[in-house]
């Protein structure tokens, strides 16, 4: 039986709520899934409260609504908080980044947690509604 943890988009209203909202889909009121990219990528692999055989479908319903709460303005917020601690080698590389956001180009913070996902849960795993 497939498991299906449903994310309500209209109440997200930027990264912190998102986290708030897919830790109770998945693990109840205050559940944790995630706070950060990397982290959630490590609760999608299994372990934080899906089934272990990986049979579940997150349903993001209104995904629009939160595609823009997490569109290229939050993203460029997300790098700058990077910046002050990144490795010298990665600097460059995130400070296009960041121009690209800023310019509303590039990956949304809401594309990146498509691709994570669908890259670690499988395409199958989301249903944007």
């Amino acid at each position: 039986m497939t498991a299906t943890y449903v994310i309500e988009g209209s109440e997200v209203t930027g990264p912190e709520r998102f986290w708030e909202l897919i830790g109770e889909a998945v693990n109840g009121p205050g559940g944790y899934f995630g706070r950060n990219l990397d982290a959630f990528a490590d609760c999608l692999d299994g372990g934080f409260g899906t089934p272990a055989d990986g049979s579940f479908v997150i349903e993001w319903r209104d995904h629009a609504a939160s595609a823009r709460a997490l569109g290229h303005e939050e993203s460029a917020r997300r790098l700058e908080g990077l910046l002050p601690r990144v490795d010298p080698t990665n600097r460059a590389r995130l400070e296009q980044e960041l121009a690209e956001a800023r310019a509303g180009r590039g990956p949304t913070l809401f594309d990146q947690l498509v691709g994570i996902i669908e890259d670690r849960a499988g395409p199958e795993a989301l249903r944007l509604m």
